[in-house]
């Protein structure tokens, strides 16, 4: 402690033989004020001259301690030190007080203020040590409970919280009434307002992953990607086609054609199979095993290029250049069980309902086309229920909602540009919207009543779309070139979406809300046990 080393020095330098050398002055010297002086110091300090330091008309007194204890104590100067005496301090009588044993002084609870011009010594004013260590080492209080103690250290060091040494004078300003932090998806974020909560849900504007497409056609009339229910992306890149498995992030190749010529479409089978149906320039469609990787047949009908295909259970539809639908059995030797003249250009969608009760074709001749199903069968009757001239382009994009039969999302080309919701049972055109774009996909959310769609010129961006006021909820950008492509992923959180600039990006733009998520299960649950019960009945 630095009082017993400053008497250790003083001791030195006062038995010293000679007389003291000239130096700078001592820091007793220096200081000035009055403190609390050792009350255990029994002998006054006697005078001691010297005359070989100039400048400083002072004396010092030499030192002699006696042998009782030093602790806690704390030597103090007068303002003229020409002299140095003993004081009393106030003691305070111990409980278990023996014969032989000193007693411990009390320090006096007023803090004092230090001399502002040493330098070297912090500002203390709040703070009392000689209190603090006086309550944390008397006898009378070793019986205490441990928490009087950290509540006398608070008490004496700044008068603060009772049992606490630091603390923060004021708290961070609070967020504004209906403020919502950008970063929430990232950050915990503390309770919103209910209007917010309830009116606004978070859709990241960046994707969450990036793949790279090289060698991707830049063909609007194509359908080249397809994500299916055992969640494996499908994707043809010129002449080969390649599966990404979503969850492992595996890449596999399945297969290569022959030549220059690329793939003009593909489709998985429904429920969540392992075949794979691929449409060729020249007219034919193969079926693949992707479990064995292994092609299991080829399916002709066609005089041109197929570039649409879709699945109803056993039946793959196709849909031509040569502005023909052919339905294949996959089951039989002679696959083609009807063939359609269904537009007079080139066919760039086709799409069963997930019912299976209708088939909507759209072509290049701008017409979309509704086709009933036939009477107990899996394929379409050769005549049309409905013919939509609205558009007036190429009616590329084609979706089917999800969560309401009958109602149909179809979008047209540059010369178009707009989306429209129809209703098959009663023909009716629910809704449109311009879009500024050129609309090449659409795909509906499973989880919300909303609809994306992928565009092409000239801003090449995608738009979430609130069903039925058709609204613009949202608009991602990213792409430098025409989205030609989306696909939903399985658990339809997630959009895939395929550019002619060769990248493939993965958008979370229809993430769940925990709550939301959680009252979907139980009515699925509430639903079975609804069914479970009357197959009882």
């Amino acid at each position: 402690m630095a009082q017993f080393n400053y008497l250790n020095e003083l001791n030195s330098l006062a038995t010293l033989d000679g007389p003291i050398t000239r130096g700078p002055l001592q820091r007793w010297v220096k200081k000035s004020g009055s403190e609390n002086i050792n009350p255990s110091l029994s002998n006054s300090l006697k005078n001691v001259s010297n005359a070989n330091m100039s400048g400083v008309n002072q004396s010092m007194q030499k030192l002699s301690v006696s042998n009782q204890s030093c602790n806690n104590s704390i030597l103090s100067t007068n303002k003229t030190p020409t002299r140095l005496e003993s004081r009393k301090s106030k003691k305070t009588p111990s409980k278990n007080k023996s014969p032989g044993r000193s007693t411990t002084p009390t320090p006096n609870k007023a803090s004092k203020t230090p001399n502002k011009a040493d330098r070297f010594i912090p500002s203390r004013c709040n703070t009392n040590y000689e209190l603090c260590h006086y309550m944390m080492t008397r006898e009378e209080d070793k019986n205490e409970e441990p928490s009087a103690t950290g509540e006398a250290i608070g008490k004496a060091l700044a008068d603060i919280e009772p049992g606490r040494l630091l603390q923060y004078t004021c708290k961070a300003p609070a967020a504004p009434e209906g403020y919502q932090n950008r970063l929430r998806v990232v950050y915990s974020q503390a309770k919103v307002p209910s209007s917010v909560k309830n009116s606004t849900r978070y859709i990241p504007h960046t994707p969450d992953r990036i793949l790279d497409a090289p060698d991707i056609v830049d063909d609007y009339y194509l359908n080249i990607i397809d994500w299916s229910a055992s969640n494996i992306l499908a994707v043809a890149l010129g002449n080969a086609v390649y599966l990404w498995n979503a969850g492992t992030g595996q890449i596999e190749q399945l297969l290569s054609l022959e030549g220059s010529d690329p793939v003009c479409s593909v489709s998985w089978v429904q429920g969540g199979g392992s075949h794979l149906a691929v449409g060729t320039t020249t007219g034919t469609v193969e079926l693949w095993d992707c479990e064995k990787m292994k092609r299991l047949r080829v399916m002709d009908g066609h005089t041109a290029r197929v570039g649409s295909l879709s699945w109803n259970l056993y039946v793959i539809s196709s849909g031509s250049r040569d502005g023909n639908i052919v339905h294949h059995d996959v089951r039989q030797r002679d696959h083609n069980i009807a063939t359609i003249n269904a537009h007079t250009q080139e066919i760039c969608n086709l799409k069963w309902s997930p019912d299976g009760k209708h088939l909507a074709s759209g072509g290049n001749d701008n017409q979309l086309n509704i086709w009933p199903a036939a009477q107990g069968q899996h394929y379409s009757q050769p005549q049309f229920l409905y013919s939509f001239s609205n558009h007036l382009a190429a009616v590329k994009g084609l979706a089917w909602c999800p969560w309401s039969n009958g109602i149909l999302a179809s979008g047209g080309g540059t010369a178009d540009r707009t989306i429209r919701i129809w209703n098959v049972n009663t023909g009716a055109n629910l809704a449109s919207v311009d879009t500024k774009s050129q609309v090449c996909s659409i795909v509906w959310s499973t989880h919300y009543k909303e609809l994306m769609s992928g565009h092409g010129y000239a801003n090449n961006q995608l738009v979430i779309w609130k069903y039925p006021t058709m609204a613009r909820v949202a608009e991602l950008t990213g792409h430098v070139a025409r989205v030609l492509h989306l696909s939903l992923s399985p658990d339809g959180t997630t959009v895939l979406s395929a550019g002619a600039d060769e990248t493939l990006r993965l958008w979370k733009a229809f993430m769940l809300d925990p709550t939301k998520k959680k009252e979907s299960v139980d009515a699925r649950a509430a639903k079975s046990l609804l069914n479970m019960n009357s197959l009882i009945r």
